[in-house]
């Protein structure tokens, strides 16, 4: 058990008993920026792969990390198959980014005969709506993740969310659809197509009114785009928001799981502690969180037993007594004391030297202390907020991980984290 996990009842999250169950479809990553939630992302993808999944990452980060790290020079709205995965297994990985207005646009050109598929696509007001209109990115990854779940290419879509609290926005894109398609502004658009219908003559003088009150707000060329678009678009809103519904249902099914990536620093894991709550409060299956870049205080990791033996003498020291002990060989060191050995005797130049570089070693080691000491004080306090929720640590790696053999590593230290290198 790692040293955050003592005197706690939190269970140990196992990705690879997730990744294992064939019943688990869909693997949501979600974080605050800057915890390594790519890189956890891609390396679940891997894991997955190389232990006989078909698996394909979706990221809707804007960064390019992801494709570097896959050894891809670029990704795209289509899954690209990654070289160098072990298939021995029989297992694949692909690997996309979502973009949204070209999802967009063949959600049109799939959902309306060629002729209206060319009349709204080639719209000003949707080329605007479907770019940069607030919420499009959040509902195209829902739409994304769902024609990718329906294609049935793939027996695990493991999704890699934008940072921070939007990570969650897609929950909310069905509703904000919803509000979107019936607001006053859309029926108001819609009506003077509708007013030709019975009690059509009724309606035209409040309408002329209203129109001629939007005309002077947007102008009458925007005004006609948006009637335009609308009034292509009417048939098409339904399935909208049907298949927003159905994406969302799914995201609660048990075939889902959801994992919150963050670090031991007070800000990630004051956002995770929101993540997860959130997602309680909307019935979404929790898996667990992963705690990246873990510092151990003995030196441990998934280097095997003898690392650590090795960490637990060192872990013996504590941070005071290392400094203490740096002080005094410093003090030995400046006063230039000539030391005799079997040999002979050894020059006090050589002699401080080598002081010099025990002392820094020592005071390296406290600094190791007292930083594993600062994140077991920051994860207990999630830990102890969150009893229930299954947590694993990962050893912060000497360096950023940009291939596929750095994700391995990340994936072997799901299984050892801090243990001796056995299965717990």
């Amino acid at each position: 058990m790692s040293p955050y996990q003592e005197n706690t009842a939190n269970p140990r999250l196992d990705i690879d008993r997730i990744i294992d169950d064939r019943r688990t479809r869909i693997i949501v990553t979600c974080g605050s920026g800057g915890v390594g939630k790519t890189t956890t992302a891609a390396a679940i993808g891997l894991r997955a792969a190389e232990r006989g999944r078909q698996v394909c990452v979706l990221t809707v980060d804007p960064a390019r990390r992801l494709a570097q790290s896959m050894g891809l020079t670029s990704l795209d709205n289509t899954p690209r198959l990654v070289d160098g995965v072990d298939d021995e297994a029989g297992g694949s990985l692909h690997a996309m980014m979502l973009d949204m207005k070209r999802t967009f646009d063949e959600i049109v050109e799939a959902h309306a005969d060629p002729a209206r598929a060319a009349q709204i696509l080639a719209n000003p007001f949707y080329q605007s709506l479907s770019s940069s209109f607030a919420g499009t990115q959040e509902y195209m990854a829902m739409e994304k993740l769902g024609q990718l779940r329906r294609s049935n290419e793939w027996d695990l879509i493991v999704v890699d969310t934008p940072p921070s609290r939007s990570a969650l926005d897609f929950l909310d894109a069905p509703e904000r659809l919803g509000r979107f398609l019936d607001g006053r502004l859309i029926r108001l658009l819609t009506a003077p197509v509708k007013a030709g219908r019975p009690f059509g003559r009724v309606l035209n003088a409040g309408l002329s009114v209203m129109t001629g009150t939007l005309t002077k707000l947007l102008g009458a060329q925007v005004l006609r785009d948006a009637q335009t678009f609308v009034t292509a678009f009417d048939t098409m809103f339904g399935g909208f928001r049907e298949r927003a519904d159905a994406t969302y249902k799914l995201l609660q099914a048990p075939g889902t799981s959801f994992l919150v990536v963050a670090t031991p620093e007070p800000d990630a894991l004051r956002e995770a502690s929101y993540f997860v709550e959130r997602l309680d409060e909307e019935r979404m299956p929790l898996a667990g969180l992963i705690l990246n870049r873990v510092h151990d205080r003995i030196g441990t990791g998934p280097a095997g037993a003898e690392s650590a033996r090795r960490g637990a003498v060192a872990g013996r020291l504590s941070a005071a007594r290392s400094l203490a002990a740096a002080e005094t060989l410093e003090a030995a060191s400046n006063g230039g004391t000539d030391t005799a050995s079997s040999a002979g005797t050894v020059s006090s130049n050589t002699v401080s030297s080598n002081y010099v570089v025990a002392a820094a070693a020592l005071r390296l080691h406290a600094e190791r202390m007292n930083l594993g000491e600062r994140e077991r004080r920051v994860a207990g306090s999630f830990i102890s907020t969150h009893p229930a929720v299954p947590v694993i640590e990962v050893p912060a790696l000497p360096e950023d991980v940009h291939d596929l053999a750095g994700l391995r590593r990340i994936g072997e230290a799901f299984v050892v984290g801090f243990h001796d290198g056995s299965r717990p």
